[in-house]
């Protein structure tokens, strides 16, 4: 089989990218066969796009929907070239339906966990934290039960946790040696079972074989050219995804919605205007009741004559008082219980600054309770 794309980057390391080199591609690609109905399949960590886009080629790309993940954004623009759907950002920060896909491509970054400035690796398992175990973690839900595993990762990255978790997640394991020996890769195929399907014979010799590879005790066979055994069969996605997409928002994204809004200035009356607008009389006149309710409200401020020739600045404001009663019952036995109670009691304050020319107190701060 002949790829279709050619590459758009070489077989390099750069900022933990490997892409699978072309004869890796083409023969593991070689041992997968397609169901008769639509299918769903998903590379979350997609690079530019072309591994994902020739799995969808050699299963029939017009009953194929492709999905993907990718970090960095050069890479996700080239991946939209090629893909259904793509998501420009971190795995970790996406929320992606589960079980919804019939192959899972999963060749992850590779390296060491960093600890964050408060001293988290963002790990939950027990053993060494690797990169490629947390994307395992995060991607394998993802898959249907009955779907395919395509992993690719070191083969020193086969420790007695990641091998325990394959062969309890997956049945028919088979692993072989990548093309390319640079990096040292192993692919690794699966088909996603539930756990009381398992084999229990077949899975201590699998194992076995996992962790003599992870610890170098053995090399993999190299695969194949031809696949000498039954293919797998990725099977039908029963629908689309509900849940594909990003928790946080582009970059380029915010700012061209920043753009297209141009924020809040262009609303800025209708959010903060109607303090400034002027208060309609009311009906009729207020009683003086109403007037002290009113500025103790705070709804009446401002500079007040009175006939006297008398000015005041008021500002008008109310708060809350506790006031205390006790109360005292006999009890049945002849002694004396004693209740205290608690009572809100919303109490008005008027500030006025007198500003009347010639009084004792102009300048002043005045309190009307």
């Amino acid at each position: 089989m002949a790829l279709m794309f050619p590459r758009l980057a070489r077989n390099f390391v750069k900022n933990g990218y490997f892409p699978t080199d072309e004869p890796t591609l083409e023969r593991a690609l070689s041992a997968l066969a397609a169901s008769p109905g639509p299918m769903g399949i998903l590379d979350p960590g997609a690079g530019e796009g072309v591994a994902i886009a020739e799995a969808a080629h050699a299963l029939g790309r017009e009953q194929v929907s492709t999905y993907a993940v990718e970090y960095d954004p050069e890479r996700a623009r080239h991946a939209r070239q090629l893909v259904d759907k793509c998501i420009q950002g971190d795995l970790m920060d996406s929320i992606i339906s589960r079980q919804a896909f019939g192959l899972l491509w999963l060749n992850p970054p590779y390296g060491d966990i960093a600890r964050d400035a408060s001293g988290n690796i963002g790990y939950q398992g027990q053993g060494r934290a690797r990169l490629e175990k947390l994307f395992y973690q995060r991607a394998m839900p993802l898959l249907q039960y009955g779907g395919m595993l395509i992993f690719i990762i070191p083969h020193y990255v086969l420790d007695t946790e990641l091998v325990g978790w394959l062969t309890r997640h997956f049945a028919d394991l088979r692993i072989f040696r990548a093309v390319e020996t640079q990096f040292k890769q192993v692919v690794i195929f699966g088909r996603r079972i539930r756990q009381r399907e398992q084999v229990s014979d077949s899975v201590k010799a699998t194992r076995a074989l996992l962790l003599q590879i992870g610890q170098s005790e053995m090399s993999a066979e190299e695969l194949p050219v031809e696949w000498p055994f039954l293919p797998y069969t990725v099977p039908e996605s029963p629908s689309e995804p509900e849940h594909f997409y990003r928790v946080t928002m582009e970059p380029e994204q915010f700012a061209d919605e920043v753009g297209r809004l141009q924020g809040l200035w262009p609303s800025l009356d209708t959010h903060l205007g109607a303090a400034q607008q002027s208060l309609r009389p009311p009906a009729r006149a207020l009683s003086h009741w109403h007037l002290a309710l009113a500025l103790a409200a705070g709804a009446i401020s401002g500079v007040v004559k009175s006939k006297g020739g008398r000015v005041l600045a008021v500002k008008g404001d109310t708060h809350k008082e506790k006031a205390s009663a006790v109360e005292y019952t006999e009890r049945g036995d002849g002694s004396i219980a004693e209740t205290r109670i608690l009572t809100d009691k919303f109490v008005p304050v008027i500030r006025a600054w007198d500003m009347t020319p010639g009084s004792s107190t102009r300048g002043e701060v005045l309190t009307i309770r």
